[in-house]
């Protein structure tokens, strides 16, 4: 077809997806012809706008490396990523179900239930973490997969610090017989999105502050049920209700217990120490294991910025 104009234009885009075989493919294409074209209709895009527009769009792929995923720290960003885990988890409901994040790696080590994640030298108080998983009906889910990882309290992943340890802060544990897994961790710290990519640009742009609340992650794959990704934040971090990926959520906030006086579970714990009890609800559906946002770790430490420039 000879173009004649702009709305010429956007139908003779859309026809050419008649020859599209899968149903849903030709459905998201298309939604996403018309969404696009009118998007750029709306705001009326200039030339040097969508020259930008294209330079993000490529640094985003640039700086997402083995160590290092921007594409989602920037959907995380635009609240994408929290906006399709509410749309496909809880039907509506209060859900366990959170955002995957940009730091999962596949492979982490299998430990035993109760053993510590720390694998090389952390500053932190220690963590007693306890994590039951059920069905719907308050039924224990055994035998679950359950993948762990948080920063550390400098506000790093390891893959993202050269001076931790391999798989510092992160373990794999399977639910005993009760749906219960436990690991002994330190108590994780919030910490900004990495420096000078986009993602910090595009909230330096908006006056917003870079932070996310502190948060465990957990990764809980059971044949039978729905892989769940899911965070739980800290109900004392400042950040909690202005996070930077619009994460936090009222039925993910753990209540940390503090215990001064108490001997911990492992007897070389002195001093203040705290626990963690939390509930994870997984749904009946599809088991499966998403792409690793990362693979490997950054030869350098990666730099942050706590507060907008």
């Amino acid at each position: 077809m000879i173009i004649e104009n702009e709305a010429q234009l956007t139908e003779a885009v859309l026809d050419e997806t008649r020859r599209t075989q899968d149903p849903r493919l030709k459905e998201i294409l298309q939604a996403l012809i018309r969404h696009l074209h009118g998007f750029a209709r709306e705001v009326r895009l200039t030339e040097r706008e969508f020259d930008q527009a294209i330079n993000i769009i490529a640094r985003l792929g640039q700086l997402t490396t083995a160590s290092h995923n921007e594409v989602r720290l920037m959907a995380g960003s635009l609240g994408l990523s929290a906006l399709v885990c509410l749309m496909n988890n809880g039907d509506g409901e209060p859900t366990t179900a959170n955002l995957l994040g940009p730091f999962w790696r596949a492979g982490s080590p299998v430990t035993p239930n109760g053993a510590s994640i720390v694998r090389s030298p952390t500053e932190g108080v220690p963590l007693f973490f306890t994590g039951h998983v059920q069905d719907r009906q308050g039924r224990p889910v055994a035998g679950a997969e359950v993948d762990v990882w948080h920063a550390s309290t400098v506000g790093l992943y390891e893959n993202q610090d050269p001076t931790q340890a391999e798989w510092n802060l992160r373990g794999k544990f399977f639910t005993d017989d009760k749906g219960v897994f436990a690991y002994r961790s330190i108590k994780p710290a919030g910490y900004p999105v990495p420096k000078d990519g986009p993602t910090e640009q595009l909230l330096i742009a908006q006056g917003r502050h870079p932070m996310r609340p502190a948060h465990l992650h957990s990764l809980i794959y059971k044949p039978g049920f729905k892989t769940q990704a899911s965070q739980v934040y800290s109900a004392d971090d400042e950040h909690l209700e202005t996070d930077a990926q619009f994460g936090a959520t009222r039925s993910l906030i753990g209540r940390y217990v503090l215990h001064e006086d108490e001997p911990a579970p492992d007897p070389d714990v002195k001093g203040p120490w705290y626990s963690l009890d939390f509930t994870f609800v997984l749904e009946p559906g599809e088991a499966w294991l998403p792409t690793p946002p990362v693979s490997g770790k950054s030869e350098t430490r990666v730099e942050v910025r706590r507060e907008p420039a």
